[in-house]
């Protein structure tokens, strides 16, 4: 990183946390009291905080996305096993769906839970379950896989 990029991040970065201090200030100062009970006072106060943080947000979850694809493009090998692990997680995101219960979920006594019934929903949470319960054994196993070589040494 260059020093002309690096000194006007410092500043942006300094710029932001003086605006968040301000609001910072603004709230120490009122007191939560008076904020909980007084709603025209929070709709001065902290929803331009909240909207500040939304803007934060966004803008940095924008720019994360921005230099990562730009870091892909310029380095080709990289893409390629970006586009490989993509690959190996939809399959095993397939093999979680394909695997997995539409059932509805039922509690101790065999009654469907609320918002618990058959369908697309509980195949997708009973996939997202699967999927990071296949996810933790690869990890396992990398894990065991590692320990046993670090003890052979």
């Amino acid at each position: 990183m260059n020093k002309k990029f690096s000194k006007i991040l410092t500043l942006v970065a300094g710029l932001i946390g003086l605006i968040a201090f301000y609001f910072f200030i603004r709230i120490v100062m009122v007191g939560d009291d008076i904020i909980e009970t007084d709603a025209e006072l929070q709709a001065s106060i902290v929803s331009p905080f909240i909207n500040f943080d939304k803007f934060v947000l966004i803008a940095t979850g924008l720019i994360a996305v921005v230099f990562s694809i730009l870091n892909l493009v310029k380095h080709p090998q990289v893409l390629k096993r970006t586009l490989l692990g993509i690959a190996a997680l939809a399959v095993i995101l397939i093999i979680a769906y394909s695997v997995s219960s539409d059932a509805a979920v039922l509690d101790v006594s065999g009654r469907v839970l609320e918002d618990g019934e058959a369908g697309s929903v509980s195949k997708w949470v009973s996939t997202g379950i699967n999927f990071s319960a296949i996810l933790g054994v690869i990890g396992l196993g990398f894990f065991v896989v590692d320990f046993v070589k670090g003890l052979a040494k």
